[in-house]
């Protein structure tokens, strides 16, 4: 290939798709800059015919004309990789959002671009590697600490072979830029080795041995880790109309889900939305380190009134910081809200393309993207012997609550776990609003496999609280009509014992400082009460009688739910339920 960047001019406009006629040899997801009015915007090559490409304009497109000059840049969209990440804000092609606003106020200019990480900043290296140590791509170089994480210093991914290590620097204070290590491979070429690296954003990090997903993610959500768990480096959705509590959800999850690092990705949510995340995720506290939330967390920005563009890319930059945290060996979540506007830019950029629809006017390789998007996620052990995961949780808000809509549905035919959530339940105030009749997790019985006893116990109860919901649910609707009378006392007990089950248990109170997290060994002591009622064999004289049992059942164990577990109080109140269902 030829040194020579090629350049171009624009010889089309449609919004911000570009088509530019161009000299020279580009490639595909080439990153482009157009020159107009002083500024440079920033593009990529989405399709090349010829001596002619269109190109995606990632900033406001106003006054463009045609014959403005284009050059390419010969280098992928690719995102900046290395200490100084989290904490961090960026917008969908990883500029600094707060520091841009620094410099520019609150009104974003276009066509300014700033360096992702911290330039001037030392980091404190200390060495793993040592002088004459054999390395390969992905290799631990050094460590410096960023903020809660042990940030592992490795060659870069794309590092081809093995080499020889013939200089590194000793322990001290370096900016991300100062060469750290010298490679020397089997032809006598060195590569020097600073602590940042680039990789493509559409491209996955994978280095090193995919593992089967087989452990299970505690997020401390009681609906999600009992009858529809998540495992650690799977996938879920979480489904559902505008307020239905997509959002809470995911914040929840993000706060206290057994990770240690949080990738937030707002993909085309609405500013308030936004705004609401970036003012209060740096007050919140973290129940794991002790420390602030935001010290684990980087948050990729991209709302519903930027150009559509960097929405897609935000995806990608997104996904591609967490997998190389994965890469270090770190168990990372990614959340992205909502991966049905995503789907929305790709239905633009594909009708600007003219380009054959497909179900309601979405791209025909909607699926494949979606899936490709999913697929990053998954349990990796790097070329060090650590194992790190990557488990991606995604928003999908179809329009109506329509959950047949093709976006929902590309997404349920690829991910793990499903967390529907449902109007009903958020009209009736049961939260989280995830609907237990239509959920699902692929999961629970391939944990239930390789379980130990007290799991298999816990998942058996687990079950049986299933059964008696979906049996209830067909009594309850029975009882509207007929109303009780046309029901038998043996099917009122069921009916309340799953109404029993979704009270004390599939809902939570995120605003109790005890029971908006609740840990595994707090559930599990949970539902061996919930067991023991469902399992009992009741005999009520009356279904007056039975409603007043479980109501005052019901009521004792929510006030359980408010208890710290270490308490007497816990513990007396614990053992006097347990009485009153043994003796009844």
């Amino acid at each position: 290939m030829s040194s020579e960047k090629a350049k171009g001019i624009i010889a089309g406009a449609q919004g911000n798709l570009m088509t530019v006629e161009f000299e020279g040899i580009i490639r595909q997801n080439e990153v482009v800059y157009l020159s107009t009015g002083g500024k440079n915007l920033k593009g990529e090559v989405i399709e090349i015919d010829g001596k002619k490409a269109k190109v995606q304009i990632f900033e406001p497109t106003r006054g463009v004309k045609c014959g403005d000059s284009v050059e390419f840049t010969s280098e992928l969209l690719s995102v900046e990789l290395g200490p100084g990440l989290l904490q961090n804000v960026y917008d969908g092609l990883q500029n600094p959002l707060e520091k841009i606003a620094e410099e520019n106020g609150y009104f974003l200019p276009r066509g300014v671009y700033l360096a992702p990480l911290d330039q001037s900043k030392k980091w404190d290296f200390t060495p793993i590697a040592k002088v004459g140590d054999t390395v390969s791509a992905a290799s631990y170089l050094g460590r410096v600490p960023e903020a809660v994480i042990d940030h592992k210093i490795m060659v870069p991914f794309g590092f081809n072979g093995t080499a020889k290590v013939i200089e590194i620097k000793p322990a001290g204070s370096y900016t991300i830029n100062e060469v750290i290590a010298k490679l020397q491979d089997d032809s006598g070429k060195i590569t020097e080795v600073t602590m940042v690296q680039k990789w493509p954003a559409k491209f996955p990090i994978k280095v090193g041995t995919r593992l089967f997903p087989d452990k299970q993610l505690f997020t401390k959500c009681r609906i999600v880790d009992g009858p529809f768990p998540v495992a650690k480096g799977g996938t879920f959705c979480t489904p559902g109309p505008f307020g239905a509590g997509k959002t809470v959800l995911q914040h929840q999850i993000s706060k206290y889900a057994e990770t240690q690092v949080v990738i937030v990705v707002a993909c085309g949510e609405r500013a308030g939305e936004v705004v609401e995340i970036l003012k209060e995720f740096p007050h919140l506290d973290d129940p794991q380190t002790g420390k602030k939330l935001m010290d684990r967390t980087c948050i990729i920005c991209n709302t519903s009134s930027m150009p559509v563009a960097a929405r897609e890319s935000s995806i990608y930059v997104g996904t591609t910081i967490a997998e190389y945290y994965r890469q270090m060996g770190v168990d990372t979540l990614l959340l992205a809200d909502s991966t049905s506007r995503w789907a929305q830019a790709l239905r633009e950029m594909s009708g600007r393309l003219e380009e054959i629809p497909g179900e309601e006017a979405f791209p025909a390789y909607l699926a494949s993207r979606i899936a490709e998007f999913y697929e990053r996620a998954g349990v990796l052990k790097n070329p060090a012997g650590d194992t790190g995961s990557l488990t991606i949780g995604g928003a999908v808000s179809p329009a109506g609550g329509n959950f047949e809509e093709p976006v929902t549905q590309s997404t349920l035919a690829v991910v793990g776990c499903f967390l529907g959530l449902s109007r009903e339940r958020s009209d009736a105030r049961r939260f989280p609003a995830i609907d237990p009749l239509i959920s699902w997790s692929k999961y629970l019985d391939r944990f239930y496999d390789e379980a130990d006893s007290e799991t298999k116990a816990r998942i058996d109860v687990v079950r049986l609280a299933q059964t008696m919901i979906l049996e209830g649910d067909e009594i309850g609707k029975k009882m509207s009509v007929v109303g009780e009378e046309g029901v038998s006392i043996d099917d009122m007990v069921v009916f309340l014992k799953g109404e029993f089950y979704d009270a004390v248990f599939l809902q939570q109170n995120a605003f109790d400082s005890i029971d908006t997290s609740s840990d595994r060994n707090r559930q599990n002591e949970q539902l061996e009460v919930v067991g023991e009622v469902l399992r009992k064999k009741f005999s009520f004289q009356s279904k007056e009688e039975a409603r007043k049992f479980f109501l005052s059942l019901s009521d004792d164990l929510i006030q359980l739910n408010y208890i710290a577990k270490e308490t007497d109080d816990y513990k007396s109140k614990r053992e006097s339920i347990l009485a009153t269902v043994r003796g009844a």
